[in-house]
């Protein structure tokens, strides 16, 4: 099996800027080595290792005869005093761009301040820093989505199937009875997924019933875990399960699996990302859909901006919001165009 890489914008912005570096050479080059050092929150989450290598590959294709790129990768394994003493070792190390995956999103200050020391910018992406935090220095940046249109997205997903499969309502109560799995305490993912995916399911006419939530981390074996409690606290109730990614929704999927239920007496599953084995869940119908979140696009906006503002040349051609933030849309994923991302070898 295989995803289908979503490359060719990222190379031709790699010729672009490799075009712009041999000819430009009036203007003023920074320099032409790109030195990326990159912390991200914890290696288990699928979602950012996928992401990671999209981004090592396009790095890579950008590297010519007048562009040097080099890239070190560090897990933070969920401490932020690990995290904070990884940024000193990568600046330390000559990295002249930083890409921070937060490990708590309201505490940047420590690495904000060492980079400012250095005067080495900072992408923060896929955990968004607070407004105000994002203030502290004019080298601060920002790529990701927006997580209010995923948990939209899901919530139409969801909905449009339950429309369409008068058996998801098992009990014929004209209600669904559905359960939450949401990411870790205080991420604004974690708390927009969930909210306005329930919120859209209401506004496109399906009557709720929340039965119960657990928090799992992100993690697919927690969720398993907590699937189960809620499994035995509310048996054959749960209709639909709504997870803020794939590994939980998938983690859902084992917990049933584990205990024996047949498929008549499933739920409806809904994940968020499209992780290589979230779209195969897709393809293999045990995932009823999924949302993208575009991790080669968003791979692909960090090259360009880490280059730019290394070398100098290319923030012209990068479009921001607010100056500083880059996002990249969602799209639904369901069993018709699963196919357009996921395919049999």
């Amino acid at each position: 099996m295989r995803v289908k890489k979503i490359l060719a914008a990222g190379l031709v912005l790699c010729l672009s800027l490799q075009l712009l570096c041999a000819c430009g050479r009036t203007q003023k080059v920074l320099t032409n080595k790109v030195h990326v050092g990159v912390t991200y929150y914890d290696q288990s989450d699928t979602f950012l290792g996928e992401l990671l290598a999209s981004f090592k590959e396009q790095l890579n294709a950008c590297e010519s005869g007048d562009l040097e790129t080099a890239v070190m990768i560090r897990d933070a394994g969920g401490s932020q005093k690990t995290q904070n003493d990884q940024v000193k070792e990568l600046i330390d190390a000559g990295c002249n761009v930083l890409c921070v995956n937060m490990v708590d999103r309201s505490d940047p200050s420590d690495i904000i301040d060492l980079a400012r020391e250095h005067d080495v910018p900072i992408i923060f992406f896929n955990r968004e820093p607070v407004a105000e935090d994002m203030m502290q220095w004019d080298k601060l940046y920002y790529v990701g989505a927006d997580a209010r249109q995923s948990g939209v997205m899901q919530g139409e997903l969801a909905a449009d199937l339950i429309k369409q499969n008068s058996q998801i309502d098992r009990n014929k109560d004209g209600k669904i009875q559905y359960v939450v799995l949401e990411g870790e305490p205080g991420h604004q993912d974690a708390i927009i997924r969930t909210e306005t995916a329930v919120e859209a399911l209401r506004n496109n006419g399906i009557k709720l019933e929340k039965l119960g939530y657990q928090i799992a981390n992100w993690n697919r074996a927690q969720a398993q875990n907590r699937m189960e409690q809620m499994i035995s606290q509310y048996q054959n109730q749960i209709e639909l399960v709504l997870a803020n990614n794939d590994d939980m929704a998938l983690g859902a999927i084992d917990a049933y699996k584990k205990l024996n239920y047949t498929d008549a007496t499933l739920p409806v599953f809904f994940g968020i990302d499209g992780t290589d084995v979230g779209l195969e869940a897709v393809a293999d119908s045990l995932l009823s859909g999924t949302v993208y979140n575009d991790k080669e696009g968003q791979a692909g906006a960090m090259v360009k901006l880490a280059v730019a503002l290394v070398t100098g040349y290319g923030m012209d051609q990068i479009e921001f919001k607010n100056e500083r933030y880059i996002y990249l849309s969602y799209f639904k994923v369901d069993k018709d165009n699963v196919g357009e991302l996921y395919e049999d070898k």
